[in-house]
């Protein structure tokens, strides 16, 4: 069972991935494309918009690879319904485990996996977003240093 447990791990780990990098691979391009990139706005409101269009969008992926997990659960068999399944995705993918709803024995390293998967993901959103807004930074430090 700990072979299948893997394998079944090692694919939704490789469909997240997938998922999050073409996930922020279109939100570059979307903020490039349509010059809502915060470096390209004037005004300190405009950034703050894009920067929080870039949060929501993080979370927004987060939340798919989160409802992935969730129905792989359900395929499984490890869940009653999708609010279980879902609660445990959560918990899992966010590092949190409160551990009240848990999969059976059989499937747990699938939950495991899931946890240091999502902490990665997780951790590649942070730096995705702390680059984005270092650049807005960088692009003010520019124009601080041009009025002087």
């Amino acid at each position: 069972m700990l072979l299948l447990n893997l394998i079944v791990a090692g694919l939704m780990v490789a469909l997240t991935l997938t998922i999050h990098l073409v996930g922020l691979v279109g939100l570059s391009a979307f903020l490039r494309k349509r010059g809502v990139h915060p470096v390209n706005l004037k005004s300190v409101f405009g950034q703050g918009v894009s920067i929080l269009f870039v949060a929501v969008s993080l979370f927004a992926l987060h939340s798919i690879e989160i409802w992935a997990y969730a129905f792989a659960y359900l395929a499984l068999g490890q869940f009653d319904g999708i609010e279980p399944a879902l609660y445990f995705s959560t918990s899992a993918f966010t590092t949190v485990g409160f551990g009240d709803v848990l999969p059976h024995d059989d499937w747990r390293m699938l939950g495991a996996a899931e946890g240091a998967n999502g902490f990665l993901l997780i951790g590649w959103s942070t730096a995705f977003l702390v680059a984005v807004t270092a650049r807005v930074r960088a692009f003010e430090a520019n124009i601080e240093r041009l009025d002087d």
